[in-house]
């Protein structure tokens, strides 16, 4: 194969890599949403909500970038996530500019009745690939996000 054929192959193969990824994420995503939506939450609530849980109290304005959503809609999800009693805001001791989200005790509840059921039915959706290849998977996932975050 000479250079430009070679040079055409990798570039159709990298469009096809990214057709790949983006439907398979999309196809996991669907199952996911499916597998939330019973408890009256959309997935980024969801999202939100399994942050405060399993990290703890978190500065509002940080976790768009931790969930990866826009730090405008932070706000509006927190807010709906208050109304409904599972998350409420404190205010930071130290920094007055700083709020805290912080889960209540209904959203404790919840989460910890729904949450292994949650990781089981991940596992389920997951399970076309052994773990192995799920830590193979993970790495190089993460090597491609670097290099593109780096770009």
């Amino acid at each position: 194969m000479n250079n430009k054929n070679q040079e055409e192959y990798e570039e159709n193969l990298s469009l096809k890599t990214f057709v790949v990824l983006t439907r398979t994420l999309q196809s996991i995503k669907e199952r996911v949403e499916e597998d939330i939506k019973y408890l009256g939450l959309n997935p980024t609530e969801f999202a939100v909500l399994e942050l405060v849980y399993s990290k703890g109290d978190q500065p509002i304005q940080k976790i768009g970038e931790k969930i990866l959503i826009a730090s405008s809609s932070i706000t509006y999800v927190v807010d709906k996530l208050e109304k409904k009693d599972l998350i409420k805001r404190k205010p930071c001791p130290k920094d007055r500019r700083v709020t805290y989200a912080s889960i209540t005790t209904d959203g404790t509840e919840l989460m910890n009745q729904v949450f292994p059921d949650h990781k089981k039915a991940l596992k389920e959706i997951l399970s076309g690939l052994d773990m192995k290849e799920k830590e193979e998977l993970i790495e190089q996932l993460k090597k491609l996000g670097f290099h593109a975050q780096s770009m």
